[in-house]
């Protein structure tokens, strides 16, 4: 008997709706997409840019998160999909072994983070007009936002579980979906660490100069972001069997990290941006 720990053990899996399940996952990236979009509103107020461009500004996000992070999660972590059901990377539907409507499972953070960057190079090629850099200096503020509801989403899905915790700690949950051990709430952990690179992005960017320091906000957002995952990844079982010292010691979510703490880093310190 576990008498400290919390259990976990939902009724449902989300809002039953015409017969389909909207997924409480589902709705915590809806929730961080419209939470984002105002937050935006408020930044390019500021920045005295028009209300259409923030319209694109939401459309490319939303197709350049979703899809880099679907692509992210089979390229890293789910690869047998691309010959054994290529249709449900991008659908929300389950082809072979029966058909099942299963919601927009499985997706990975660094999938989103390059398909963020490389949507808004392109919404600023064809929309901004200004530089790539300067729209991400401004969107990793929202997007820092939305991880922390992504994260929550993870929990409600029982996803991304933790390692078994000591009976002791009085925040292990036990994952009824998944055994009934108290585990560390490694998703609730990274939630509260992203809380943090927020509210720092927040403050720098309203009562600070590092706003006009270009690359400076975008590079810290990328630091800050993936060492928090850096960290949480050592109280998370792995997501893909075998990987737990997948290279010196590291999952393949550490991993694939550090390139970003470095590419964060380099625009923190070293970016230099071009001279008009």
């Amino acid at each position: 008997m576990h008498a400290l720990q919390i259990v976990w053990d939902p009724t449902s899996e989300g809002l039953e709706i015409f017969g389909f399940t909207i997924h409480y996952y589902s709705m915590m990236w809806m929730a961080a997409f419209i939470i984002g979009w105002y937050i935006m509103k408020k930044i390019y107020k500021h920045e005295n840019q028009t209300e259409d461009k923030l319209d694109s500004l939401f459309i490319y996000s939303v197709l350049g998160i979703m899809i880099g992070a679907r692509v992210g999660h089979v390229v890293f972590y789910q690869s047998e999909l691309i010959l054994e059901d290529p249709l449900s990377i991008f659908l929300p539907f389950k082809f072979t072994g029966g058909f099942e409507f299963t919601g927009f499972r499985g997706l990975a953070s660094h999938g989103a983070a390059i398909g963020m960057i490389i949507s808004m190079y392109l919404y600023n090629k064809k929309v901004l007009k200004k530089s790539v850099i300067w729209i991400l200096d401004r969107v990793v503020v929202p997007v820092a936002l939305g991880a922390i509801f992504v994260r929550i989403g993870n929990f409600f899905n029982s996803e991304m579980i933790g390692k078994p915790a000591d009976e002791s700690l009085p925040w292990a949950i036990i994952f009824k979906d998944f055994d009934n051990i108290p585990r560390h709430p490694g998703q609730l952990y990274e939630a509260f660490g992203y809380v943090f690179v927020f509210l720092i992005l927040w403050f720098l960017y309203w009562k600070s100069k590092k706003s006009e320091q270009s690359g400076f906000l975008f590079g810290l957002f990328l630091v800050l972001l993936m060492v928090v995952r850096l960290i949480v990844e050592n109280f998370k079982i792995a997501q893909v069997d075998g990987r737990e010292d997948w290279l010196f010691t590291l999952n393949t979510g550490q991993v694939l990290s550090i390139p970003f703490v470095l590419i964060g880093i380099y625009f923190m310190f070293f970016y230099k941006p071009k001279s008009v």
